[in-house]
């Protein structure tokens, strides 16, 4: 296949309408997936140029795969990045999720220091910018230019609130002053979004964003920090910038001075939502690779497969990357459907998906062994994967940021929407490649005024539960039945917490409470996307075993390792996930064919 899709392609709003490998239509995925597997190749084979083993040496030297970027470049990755009304490809975030995974199945440094650093920065612009800004940012995007992101600071992390980083006026500029550390690509970038203090006054209309065309700052004004090194993803270019009075117009500013924190909390919740879920592609390759090692290893007399152990722990892997994906999924597609709720939604995903997917990859190399941490050979691409998924854990926010902003929000939550009226999510929400309305930058809502749909979508679809007496079945509504009543204990506890427990000083019981809400939302997307998929007939999301096993492992006591999955529900995963890997489908909910061989 030679598909070619140049800088400027223009959109295609068509989707492949050919079967998936189990013969079954593939939803609402768009042909150009499908150019960039095949300009990628199979990543396992040795003579392809853009496989693991150029990407592992490229890594050994702490550099970015440039064979990889220039691939990227023939494909346009940047126009992914722009809206379709100013010439580029981004009319859906799900689609652009699937684009990213291809990324990060192979190589995430190409992930996050060729593409999600763009996009990070690009959605301030789309949320905040004037039409003369949002155009010369889509130029450089559809030329194949970076635009760099620059919020953080050593000395403060994550608290912006607390920058020292200013852009002062003086007369009809600004000046600008400080450091900014840490930031993807800002040396190479051509130009960059930066957070700072615009006013002296304290409170949160004192910041600004900055739009910077860096070739117009004047050389002897500012100086390029030395890069920062890092133990995972080696070849993303972490740097930094330092400003001594620099001057820059005072139109540089995105909106209206003072609204920066606003138009960063906006926009995060689009980045935390997608950036986390882009992360499965990580495991997808992780479980790949360790079903190959494990299909040729031979241990006691018999495979390495033949052990009903590494059996249990492949497919519960499996299962816990479709349950991670599901809730990734819905949150994604809330973006477009319940955009005033998703400041609940992006906090929740961060907190469990990327934790998921750690704690996967973490199993997965129990079963290497030895073989996780070689450096070389056929298991040598996971010593790097498992390196580059820890950022999914800490980069852009940290699980612990997420689950205290939520904290906050659990009273007000019990009381407005955590009811036995309440109106469940509308059903578009549960149809992975299903039809999605515009994207609205301008519906983000700062905060959710605690009201949320997922959580009370679990009991409206119990009710409406179609019959299905088999013993996964059975076992699922027995699942689904716990959750009511659980969210129905979380509305009882949380309604009565006091002030003192809603911040970082709250006690462990209280921390608990967030992760037990976080379970019961997981386990609404699980339940009410099989239901939905079962509805339509004909599909493995229909089939109720990968739900009631995504519902049964949800149930592990907090703290406790996740217990081995039933028999009933095991032997159908396995063969799946088997089937999957011998026919060269992505592991997620929406399969996908790879260029990746079984």
């Amino acid at each position: 296949m030679t598909t070619s899709l140049g800088p400027h392609a223009p959109l295609n709003p068509t989707t492949s309408p050919g079967p998936n490998a189990a013969g079954t239509p593939r939803p609402g995925l768009p042909e150009r997936l499908d150019a960039l597997e095949a300009r990628l190749g199979d990543p396992f084979d040795a003579a392809n140029p853009l496989g693991f083993g150029p990407i592992l040496a490229a890594d050994e030297r702490g550099e970015m795969f440039d064979a990889g970027e220039e691939a990227l470049h023939g494909y346009g990755l940047g126009a992914e990045f722009v809206p379709a009304a100013l010439g580029g490809r981004l009319t859906r975030l799900d689609h652009l999720v699937e684009i990213m995974r291809s990324l990060y199945r192979r190589d995430p440094c190409l992930g996050l220091g060729y593409g999600a650093a763009s996009f990070i920065a690009s959605v301030n612009l789309w949320t905040a910018a004037d039409a003369e800004q949002r155009r010369a940012a889509a130029d450089l995007l559809l030329s194949n230019k970076r635009i760099a992101v620059a919020y953080h600071e050593l000395a403060h992390g994550n608290d912006m609130a607390r920058t020292e980083f200013t852009a002062l006026p003086d007369g009809d500029r600004l000046l600008l002053d400080g450091r900014k550390e840490v930031v993807t690509n800002l040396r190479r970038a051509e130009a960059v979004v930066i957070f700072a203090r615009t006013s002296p006054a304290p409170g949160s209309r004192s910041h600004s964003q900055l739009f910077l065309d860096k070739s117009a700052l004047p050389a002897d004004r500012y100086r390029d920090l030395p890069r920062f090194r890092t133990t995972g993803m080696r070849g993303v270019q972490l740097g930094g910038i330092e400003f001594d009075r620099c001057p820059v117009p005072a139109d540089s500013v995105l909106g209206a001075p003072g609204q920066g924190l606003e138009t960063a909390l906006r926009s995060f919740q689009i980045t935390r939502t997608t950036l986390v879920s882009m992360f499965t592609g990580i495991v997808d390759t992780g479980l790949r690779t360790t079903l190959r090692h494990t299909r040729d290893r031979r241990l006691y007399g018999r495979t390495a497969l033949d052990l009903p152990h590494v059996r249990s722990v492949l497919t519960g892997v499996f299962t816990d990357l479709l349950t991670a994906d599901c809730f990734a999924t819905v949150a994604t597609r809330a973006l477009h459907l319940l955009p005033a709720q998703t400041p609940i939604y992006a906090q929740a995903v961060k907190y469990f998906v990327s934790k998921a997917l750690m704690d996967a990859m973490t199993r997965l190399s129990s079963v290497l062994g030895a073989h996780f941490y070689i450096r070389e050979g056929g298991t040598a691409i996971f010593q790097k994967l498992l390196r580059d998924i820890q950022p999914a854990g800490f980069g852009h926010a940290a699980r612990a940021a997420c689950q205290v902003s939520l904290m906050p929000q659990l009273p007000l939550l019990a009381r407005r929407s955590w009811l036995p009226e309440a109106d469940g999510a509308p059903a578009a929400l549960f149809t992975p490649g299903g039809e999605l309305p515009p994207l609205d930058f301008n519906a983000l809502a700062l905060s959710a005024a605690g009201r949320e749909q997922l959580s009370s979508s679990l009991a409206a679809g119990l009710a409406a539960m179609p019959a299905d007496d088999s013993q996964a079945g059975r076992q699922l509504r027995s699942h689904g039945e716990h959750f009511v009543q659980e969210l129905s204990r979380l509305a009882e506890a949380c309604a009565a917490l006091s002030p003192a427990e809603l911040s970082v000083t709250a006690s462990s019981a209280t921390y608990d409470l967030t992760t037990r809400y976080v379970r019961v939302l997981v386990a609404a997307s699980c339940f009410e996307t099989w239901r939905h998929a079962r509805a339509s007939g004909g599909s493995f999301l229909g089939d109720a075993t990968w739900a009631a096993a995504a519902l049964h492992q949800l149930r592990t006591p907090l703290g406790a390792p996740p217990a081995a999955l039933p028999e009933h529900l095991e032997e159908p995963l396995w063969e799946e996930l088997t089937r999957r890997h011998e026919e060269s489908v992505s592991f997620g909910l929406l399969e996908r064919r790879l260029s990746a061989t079984g």
